[in-house]
């Protein structure tokens, strides 16, 4: 049976809130240096309310990544009472983060995508100039 409607776009702005208050709270007030540039791309809401999947995009490599998502995970506590002082709603979800490789996945992709017309512009004989394009019979 399909949700209600009025309950998914429920989910979604609480989602949406959650996602700013937090990226608020990350760029303000965690002091930790193993925090190293992110931005908070994503909010999951599942469907009970109860957690929430919190998506980072750090800029950085592996190390940095490692890094920030334990010291946020660290973290989570205060972000949860800071949330909680914010917001000013009864429960807020358990927060999980992890990490949206999802531009680097779209970068990698333009790139092969670049290659590969490369390729075929390669491999495409050149039309001489010269030759009629069309022959009538």
């Amino acid at each position: 049976m399909p949700e209600p409607r009025a309950r998914q776009y429920h989910r979604d702005r609480v989602a949406e809130a959650l996602r700013e208050e937090i990226s608020a709270v990350i760029e303000g007030e965690l002091s930790d240096p193993r925090i190293s540039f992110c931005y908070v791309s994503e909010v999951l809401l599942n469907p009970g309310g109860k957690s929430a999947r919190v998506y980072v995009a750090v800029d950085g490599g592996m190390k940095e990544e490692t890094e920030t998502i334990e010291a946020l995970m660290n973290a989570r506590g205060h972000i949860r009472h800071r949330l909680l002082e914010l917001m000013g709603v009864r429960h807020i979800p358990d927060l999980s983060f992890h990490i949206d490789r999802s531009e680097k996945m779209k970068n990698r992709i333009d790139q092969l995508l670049g290659r590969e017309k490369k390729k075929k512009t390669k491999s495409e004989p050149a039309q001489d100039s010269t030759t009629p394009l069309r022959t009538e019979l």
